[in-house]
């Protein structure tokens, strides 16, 4: 039977399921798209479009890079909608991120809010006009004429400085005969001859002087010269580039123009006017060429009823950043989130979860507190510090109990979803002393995990530098270029059904960086048990901070605690 059939009242990307339905449940309100569980229609969605990719041999996409590794990889994100026609059939639609194949259209796929690869359409045309000025000022910086003249200055100068030198070492060797000549004759010439040398010298000295300010004049007029040719060619490469900045700002807003996105209510917006009301004003780069637009824009069209939505990726990792095969994922937020919103106006969503504070019945436990300092261990699901949308966390509790309202309190965080040793300190001296070891890297910590996967190697470091994914805070990234540094000494403990606990002794302490750095695929490649952004969502994120050492901020004697992980 065919993957999908077309009924005439239907349209061409809607779906029907190849498996039965009945069993399954409708939700009661659409999928909140930045942090989710995958409906389990969804997940039956994904299973057959996952087979169909497997399968079809209408296209050919670099998923995975090939044995030689001559093409690299293009993994890509994949996006289920979970549809109601109006004859309260269900189906889904489905579509990818960006291009696929090199095109925008594909059997069995929604189409993109604006197809700009349409053939003689305005994003062609300019973009040929782009292309061959990029050409021309590529022609250009490497002309031979260009060349000549940079190379014309570059010996001008070398000329001048070597005979402007010349010169003045001549002047200063002569200067030094006309002094030993002025020490003699004051011993052998009578005052009216040695007055008489001394004009004679005096004037030799000044038509030197002369000689070399005319010299330096000459080759700066030559040196001018050649500068002022070189100009005339930079000029014009710089009147190219001026042209193709003003070209590259004109098809961007046209093309911002011609995404309009519509919600249910059948009010369309430009990209334009949904990024306004954003703090970075203007709409980043691919912009509406996700998934979750496509998939809605195409069944708000079809006044199709949206239901439920979810996202995997399929293919290789990017380099970069951390990406599993067949794993779901939630819609990013720098390019998603305010298109979404309007997109989304009026529907009824599942709750924000992190607008909620799952710590409601978290207790942390006081280790050790004296006069200077206390030592807890946090519980997961907590926040170290008040959030933007929860002030539930270790410092409002701390502050709410004992009172320590005018104290820095906070020294170091963990992760909300991180359990595990804390030291806090209760005056600003104390304060100050521990943050200082933390910054001197003095303090010594380690963490207990539990990998999902099977590490071969029994130890080693991990040193790949961390930037936060500005398109979709506040997952993190490999950077070589802006990333800080972050390094992690590792050591496997033992295996337990296919799993790896590990001992994490951390050097730095960026954001996440144990959880990437056991993720990501130049670190250990296998995520950490629980983990809800690098690997898959379980009952808690199985990563504990069971040791911490460090002396005392007053007294200065060493300080050791451990507490034991309860995974």
């Amino acid at each position: 039977m065919e993957a999908f059939k077309q009924e005439k009242s239907l349209p061409a990307c809607f779906t029907f399921f190849q498996a039965a339905t009945q069993e399954y449940a409708l939700p009661a309100r659409f999928t909140f798209p930045f942090h989710y569980e995958p409906h389990p229609l969804c997940v039956l969605a994904a299973h057959e479009l996952q087979h169909y990719l497997d399968t079809q041999t209408e296209w050919t996409h670099p998923f995975w890079a090939d044995d030689e590794g001559v093409h690299s990889a293009i993994g890509k994100m994949f996006g289920v909608l979970i549809v109601e026609s109006e004859e309260k059939q269900l189906g889904y639609l489905a579509a990818f991120s960006g291009k696929l194949a090199g095109e925008n259209h594909h059997r069995r796929f929604v189409p993109p809010v604006f197809d700009i690869l349409t053939q003689d359409g305005f994003f062609r045309k300019e973009e040929a006009v782009l292309n061959q000025l990029n050409q021309q000022i590529e022609e250009l910086e490497q002309s031979p004429d260009l060349i000549g003249c940079q190379n014309q200055l570059t010996l001008t100068i070398q000329l001048a400085k070597n005979q402007i030198d010349e010169c003045k070492q001549k002047i200063k060797t002569e200067k030094a005969t006309r002094k030993t000549q002025r020490e003699m004759a004051r011993q052998t010439l009578d005052t009216a001859a040695f007055i008489g040398l001394e004009e004679d010298l005096r004037k030799e000295s000044i038509k030197q002087q002369y000689y070399l300010k005319d010299l330096i004049t000459y080759w700066n007029g030559q040196i001018s010269d050649a500068q002022a040719q070189l100009d005339q060619f930079l000029q014009i490469i710089e009147n190219r580039r001026q042209t193709r900045k003003q070209k590259s700002a004109a098809l961007q807003q046209q093309l911002f123009e011609q995404y309009q996105f519509l919600n249910q209510a059948g009010i369309s917006k430009g990209l334009e006017v949904i990024f306004q009301a954003t703090a970075q004003k203007q709409p980043p780069a691919g912009a509406g060429e996700c998934a979750a637009p496509k998939l809605l824009q195409y069944a708000f069209l079809h006044k199709l009823k949206p239901i439920a939505m979810a996202e995997f990726w399929w293919g290789q990792s990017p380099k970069l950043e951390i990406r599993k095969h067949q794993q779901f994922y939630p819609a990013c937020r720098g390019k998603c989130e305010p298109i979404l919103k309007h997109m989304l106006e009026g529907i009824p969503l599942d709750d924000n979860p992190m607008l909620q504070a799952p710590s409601k019945d978290k207790v942390i436990h006081i280790i050790y507190e004296d006069e200077y300092l206390l030592v807890i261990n946090k519980p997961f699901e907590l926040l170290s510090v008040p959030g933007k949308n929860v002030k539930d966390s270790v410092q409002w509790r701390i502050q709410q109990q004992h009172q320590y309202n005018e104290s820095p309190l906070i020294v170091h965080r963990l992760d909300m979803s991180t359990s595990g040793l804390m030291v806090m300190a209760k005056t600003k001296e104390a304060h100050k002393a521990l943050q200082y070891q933390f910054l001197k890297r003095l303090i010594k910590k380690r963490y207990v995990a539990l990998l999902d996967g099977i590490v071969q190697k029994q130890e080693g470091t991990i040193d790949l530098p961390l930037r936060v994914d500005l398109e979709d805070r506040p997952r993190q990234m490999v950077c070589y270029e802006y990333g800080k540094s972050a390094r992690t000494h590792w050591e496997v403990i033992d295996y337990v059904n296919g799993k790896t606990r590990i001992h994490f002794f951390p050097v730095t302490g960026r954001t996440h960086q144990l959880r990437v750095h056991a993720a990501h695929q130049l670190g250990l490649g296998i995520p950490i048990m629980g983990d809800d952004i690098y690997g898959t969502k379980a009952d808690r994120l199985y990563l504990h901070a069971e040791k911490l050492q460090f002396n005392h901020p007053i007294h200065q004697q060493n300080m050791e605690f451990e507490v034991a992980a309860t995974f």
